[in-house]
């Protein structure tokens, strides 16, 4: 079931924590996982935002909000809730709708069915656009704050709102996460770019692009299929998608401070990934300041841990983390 609606953005409010603090149990696994669409504004630009859960759940108590935020080469929908043509379990929106949240994602600027701008979609438009898309949140289920997963930029993306709008984050996962960019074999390859992404605001996403992302770091790490379905899924809309992302990533890092992320955070990492080495990133973990903090490596795995073929371990441990039981503080 789809509807579209139009809902404009709300300002800014002190936010609580609004809903379920976990989840007793998971929705039930045989019931139909339904779908919604809205349109958030940020000043003229229009958001397409995207809502997946399961209506049976949202009969009891309030279901805690996940939002899910898409990384550099396509969007929102293609990412977390993809069809790939004889598998039926790569939807991570129907993954956690079925475990009992209420799954939110976006496309940001420049991306699927979002306005394209004369804009390069950077971060800090990344930011804009979540602000935006959380005052449809807000307004369509009372919550206040929801729960943010990003994957690659898009971890970038979600970590950046956490740090300017804390009060609107709950817990943070990371996946696919780049801190400094360091050491990174992707991230130098990019940079024989960087004048390309200065005097370009879009590149090309041939079929290609999509092959890459899982044989650049280590093939055989997800399925081909996955990568003619991303291309199938994004050509729907053009031929190309913005720069804005690549060239933060090799000019501007590091672009968050993890002593101003205040919140909780899951930080889960491929094996092969090569957009960052693990140093890096344990040197972003280590200096988190929130002692609530997990970090997981998912064996097996290369850059895109929603896609791959392990992608159930990192629902696994995204799924622990968000549902932590109560906690027993005895120290004074």
């Amino acid at each position: 079931m789809k509807r579209a609606r139009f809902v404009g953005a709300v300002g800014a409010t002190s936010i609580a924590a609004a809903g379920a603090t976990r989840i007793a149990a998971a929705a039930d696994a045989g019931a139909p996982v339904t779908s919604a669409e809205y349109w958030a504004r940020k000043g003229d630009v229009k958001l397409f935002v995207y809502r997946k859960r399961v209506l049976a759940a949202a009969s009891g108590a309030p279901q805690p909000v996940l939002f899910l935020v898409h990384g550099s080469s396509m969007g929102g929908p293609t990412t977390f809730d993809l069809s790939v043509p004889g598998h039926d379990d790569y939807s991570m929106m129907d993954a956690f709708a079925r475990r009992g949240f209420d799954v939110w994602t976006m496309d940001h600027e420049g991306y699927g069915r979002s306005d394209r701008t004369s804009g390069n979609s950077d971060i800090a438009s990344g930011i804009a656009d979540l602000h935006a898309a959380m005052g449809v949140v807000r307004g369509e289920t009372g919550a206040t704050s929801a729960h943010f997963f990003g994957e690659s930029s898009g971890g970038i993306r979600a970590a950046a709102f956490a740090v300017e709008h804390p009060d609107a984050v709950r817990r943070l996962a990371l996946s696919a996460f780049t801190w400094t960019g360091e050491g990174s074999p992707t991230l130098a390859n990019r940079a024989k770019d960087v004048d390309f992404y200065r005097t370009h605001n879009r590149r090309p996403a041939p079929i290609e692009l999509y092959r890459s992302i899982f044989t650049r770091d280590k093939p055989g790490t997800a399925d081909p299929a996955v990568a003619d379905a991303l291309y199938a899924a994004e050509s729907k809309y053009g031929d190309s998608v913005p720069t804005g992302t690549y060239l933060d990533m090799v000019t501007k890092l590091p672009i968050v401070d993890p002593a101003h992320v205040r919140v909780p955070v899951l930080l889960a990492r491929g094996e092969y990934d090569g957009i960052s080495t693990e140093a890096d990133l344990i040197g972003f973990f280590e200096r988190l300041a929130n002692r609530d903090k997990q970090y997981v490596v998912v064996p097996g795995s290369a850059h895109s841990l929603v896609l791959g073929y392990d992608r159930a371990l990192l629902w696994h441990a995204l799924h622990a983390f968000l549902t932590p039981p109560p906690r027993v503080d005895r120290v004074t």
